[in-house]
């Protein structure tokens, strides 16, 4: 063999010198048409999809079902039923039909764990875009634009072969499966073999009279209808025409609500006045802005640990924010808030141009029918759901999640807990033994102390023989009516998402345990800092490091690229130019 190489001619000199020399040269030649080649390719590649999907749109008529062209009329009110749809794909009328009513946390946490194949889903929902809710007050004063919190429903539905109806759910027939739909008041029916009711809920009013001049924060259009008040309010206090009476009233901003949303808008308004106002508007304006808070308990953000509600209290009385606590708004009038304190009595008003209601949740009309036509309903503010999340009074073909739904677990562990806190097993409980159970309780599930607050205050109430104790009756009655008007889960972005996640794993048909929530923690934002508390003991509070760690939690949650790189683009925007003050 050896011989056999050695008789095979060799490469000149030359050849193999040019060869070595060569190598780095060719390298570097190597990528630049790797380089080349992406440049061109990727753009070629999005034009061709671009071309195949115009090819496959010629002659779509022809393949579109007769009968989502002009459907067949039925149901109780004789309507049109959309067995069929216009962009159906070949094999789906054999699978199960799944409707989805809502475009919320929940239901977009349900298509993006639910099995690709498995069911025909069709999407129902008011609006055709996903809100990313935990940054809207940011959208209220330009720190972020609107559509950086939107993702439009199709895109996320395009994972499972999702059709979506842009219209509103009015109604249930629960005897033939079907949902009745208002569309610009065009009504037809959907029918379904499996319903999520992900519909979310509206502010509670409590029967204060004037809701009517305020404003809420639920929707992107409620942000942009504050943004665009708020700003003719600054201007019109800039006419030389307005009065000082006038401007410090335009420049008045009150929130009846002292909860994440209210405080975080408080906060968003105030970075603005300070960052924007201050340098683009008459400085005479600062004097005369006023920032208000009237909250009904005893804490701003009392969801939070007591500790985190006083820093934010004490950082708002820095900033001259005008916290009201303990108070409880009487009405409302076209231009002043009358509130009494709880404490004294006395009524107080405070001029305002703006309101915003941010208070508890209530049932939106289309859960309230549903409510009121199944008879094991009894709760005031939302559906009662078994452990799986499946609508109490049904077959276990409808599920709801989300601020619309609350697990019915009535006396589970309040039995569980009076029977620890009986020490001599007498069967009632002396106000000593029911202070120990309420620690317990607190401990042991932190998400009850705000309902427990509620059962501490109303001992003497359920006394009802003036004994100075609790008997397992008069416990059982006051925990009753205490649930009757709470929802069992905090109404947050956080439950709604998991409760999407367990959703899609009971249709999928891999589920195994009861619903469980895992509480992960709370973020709020101050202004420029943070605040929050995890699930493992940590309490973050203040900090300018503290803002970014919050940023970085939210801009990880996003449900798409596109919007996690609108929201770099604004952040980085507003730190080098400041927030946009165009009323448009």
């Amino acid at each position: 063999m050896f011989r056999i190489l050695s008789r095979l001619p060799r490469r000149p000199a030359a050849i193999r010198t040019f060869a070595t020399a060569a190598t780095p040269r060719t390298r570097r030649g190597l990528l630049w048409a790797a380089a080349g080649a992406v440049g061109v390719g990727v753009p070629a590649y999005f034009l061709t999809q671009d071309y195949l999907f115009l090819e496959e749109a010629v002659g779509a008529r022809e393949q579109v079902p007769f009968l989502a062209l002009y459907p067949e009329r039925g149901g109780r009110k004789n309507l049109p039923i959309v067995t069929h749809q216009l962009d159906d794909r070949v094999g789906e009328e054999e699978k199960p039909r799944l409707v989805i009513v809502g475009g919320g946390w929940g239901a977009v946490s349900i298509l993006r764990n639910l099995e690709k194949d498995k069911y025909n889903v069709t999407v129902v929902s008011s609006t055709n875009a996903f809100l990313f809710t935990p940054l809207l007050p940011s959208a209220t004063v330009g720190t972020n634009e609107p559509r950086s919190l939107l993702e439009p429903i199709r895109k996320i539905a395009a994972r499972v072969h999702g059709h979506f109806l842009e219209a509103a759910a009015v109604d249930v027939d629960v005897e033939n499966k079907m949902v009745e739909v208002n569309a610009e008041g065009d009504r037809f029916y959907v029918p379904y073999d499996k319903l999520v009711i992900a519909v979310g809920a509206a502010s509670i009013t409590h029967g204060i009279q004037g809701i009517e001049h305020t404003v809420q924060l639920k929707t992107v259009q409620d942000a942009i209808a504050i943004r665009r008040k708020v700003m003719q309010n600054v201007e019109q206090a800039c006419l030389p025409t307005t009065t000082p009476e006038e401007r410090k009233k335009l420049l008045s901003f009150v929130i009846c609500g002292g909860g994440p949303t209210g405080i975080e808008f408080a906060a968003e308004l105030f970075d603005w006045v300070n960052e924007d106002l201050v340098k683009w508007f008459p400085r005479l304006l600062r004097q005369d802005v006023s920032v208000s808070i009237i909250q009904s308990r005893d804490h701003i953000l009392n969801t939070f640990d007591v500790s985190i509600s006083e820093y934010a209290e004490k950082r708002f009385k820095r900033e001259k924010i005008n916290v009201i606590t303990n108070a409880r708004v009487q009405r409302i009038e076209k231009d002043q808030v009358v509130y009494k304190d709880k404490k004294t009595g006395e009524e107080y008003t405070i001029p305002f141009g703006l309101t915003l209601w941010a208070t508890g949740v209530a049932m939106v009309p289309f859960v309230q029918a549903l409510s009121e036509k199944l008879g094991a309903q009894n709760h005031r503010r939302a559906l009662l759901t078994d452990d799986y999340l499946r609508v109490k009074g049904t077959d276990g073909s409808i599920l709801a999640i989300g601020d619309c739904a609350t697990v019915d677990r009535p006396m589970e562990h309040i039995k569980e807990i009076f029977e620890k806190a009986d020490k001599n097993n007498d069967c009632r409980l002396n106000r000593e033994e029911f202070d120990q159970a309420i620690q317990y309780t607190k401990k042991r599930f932190p998400l009850t102390k705000q309902y427990l607050e509620e059962i501490v205050r109303a001992f003497d109430k359920y006394d009802l023989d003036h004994n100075g104790t609790i008997e397992m009756e008069e416990l059982t009655k006051l925990v009753r009516d205490v649930e009757s008007k709470m929802t069992q889960l905090p109404a947050t972005a956080q439950v709604a998402s998991q409760q999407g996640a367990y959703a899609a794993k009971v249709l999928n048909g891999n589920y195994e345990r009861p619903f469980e929530y895992r509480h992960l923690g709370s973020l709020s934002y101050l202004g420029n800092t943070a605040v929050g508390e995890f699930n493992w003991g940590y309490k973050m509070i203040g900090g300018l490091w503290a803002m970014y760690l919050w940023r970085s939690v939210y801009w990880s949650e996003q449900v798409s690229t596109r919007t996690r790189m609108n929201l770099s683009l604004d952040w980085t925007k507003q730190a080098l130019f400041g927030r946009d003050i165009s009323i448009v």
